[in-house]
């Protein structure tokens, strides 16, 4: 019924071949999308966005690259810090592809090597830092993630416009545990600067000691020379018969026990000795001592006879026996208690 010559094969095989050559030949590349052309496997160029024709049977599309912006996940990681601290890090990046035929054929995997490449980088970003440079410089780092990542992708014909990186949760763990440490090394340091502040207090205090005793021992060394210089000053007027130096030496040492006495702070009422009322006689003798000594006329002077030496009352406590013959020995203190 319905045949078929062979011009009417002809005509169909015609036909279909130029379907097929249109089919072929003519592409139509959706927005947000780059293709390359390969002409036996070889790339020759790119079709951009809109209706696109190619050498039917010769070229074909080789890669089909997404030049919208895409964001990748970065896997979490665990990252040790300069100060030897552990945080889980994880982050995200965003890419876009300017340069399809570089995306296509200068790196095989292109998402896997990006975040490969960013996991890299923020292990030596952050490793070099602190726990709390790298709490406080968030923007930071970043920055530098950016900037490194997106020079090392550069050839590809990739561009990196955002990196965001998410800190785990036990980076408040760490920093509470931190905080501790640093609190506890500082009770110690405290604690050992008490200690030493004590023990340098105790030290000076020690010192002061020495130092006090030192001078007080110079003070009643002083104090015992003098007086062994005033007792063989004493002793030698005594030698040469100068009964009133060692008159003068006893009633100086009496009235200063009498004084000492006097201020003693358990001592209300003072009771003095029968013999201290001789001490008055004794200091008289010494004024006219003195009196003769640097105020009396010379002998000869004036036309009064001089007026006799007055006689000195003694206390017998030294030198009684080379003195008896003296007219002093008559006085009233030879039969004080004191002797």
């Amino acid at each position: 019924m319905f045949g078929f010559g062979g011009y009417d094969i002809f005509v169909l095989i015609v036909v279909f071949l130029a379907i097929l050559t249109v089919f072929l030949g003519v592409k139509t590349v959706p927005q947000g999308y780059n293709w390359t052309v390969e002409r036996f496997g070889r790339y020759t160029r790119m079709l951009r966005p809109g209706l696109n024709l190619v050498v039917p049977f010769v070229d074909r599309i080789g890669r089909k690259m997404n030049v919208m912006e895409q964001v990748i996940d970065v896997p979490e990681q665990e990252v040790i810090t300069k100060d030897n601290a552990s945080v889980t890090v994880d982050g995200i990046a965003f890419f876009q592809v300017f340069d399809a035929a570089k995306a296509s054929y200068e790196i095989a995997s292109l998402e896997p090597a990006i975040v490969k490449l960013t996991m890299t980088n923020i292990r030596s970003v952050m490793g070099a830092m602190d726990l709390d440079q790298m709490l406080s410089h968030r923007d930071e780092i970043n920055e530098r993630l950016l900037r490194v990542v997106d020079a090392a992708v550069s050839p590809w014909g990739i561009k990196v416009n955002r990196i965001e990186i998410k800190v785990g949760r036990q980076m408040k763990a760490e920093r509470e545990k931190r905080a501790e440490i640093l609190t506890a090394e500082g009770q110690r340091q405290s604690a050992i600067l008490r200690a030493e502040g004590a023990k340098q207090a105790q030290i000076l205090e020690a010192e002061g000691r020495r130092e006090a005793a030192f001078r007080d021992a110079e003070a009643r060394e002083r104090s015992a020379a003098a007086e062994a210089k005033a007792t063989e000053v004493v002793s030698q007027a005594i030698a040469n018969g100068e009964v009133a130096a060692i008159n003068y030496f006893i009633a100086n040492n009496y009235l200063r026990a009498l004084t000492e006495i006097a201020h003693s702070p358990n001592q209300k009422v003072l009771m003095l000795p029968i013999e201290a009322t001789t001490i008055l006689g004794s200091l008289a003798g010494i004024a006219e001592i003195a009196k003769a000594t640097f105020g009396g006329p010379p002998d000869g002077a004036g036309g009064s006879a001089p007026r006799p030496r007055p006689t000195v009352p003694a206390v017998p406590a030294v030198g009684a026996s080379p003195m008896s013959s003296s007219p002093m020995s008559s006085s009233p203190m030879s039969s004080s208690p004191m002797s």
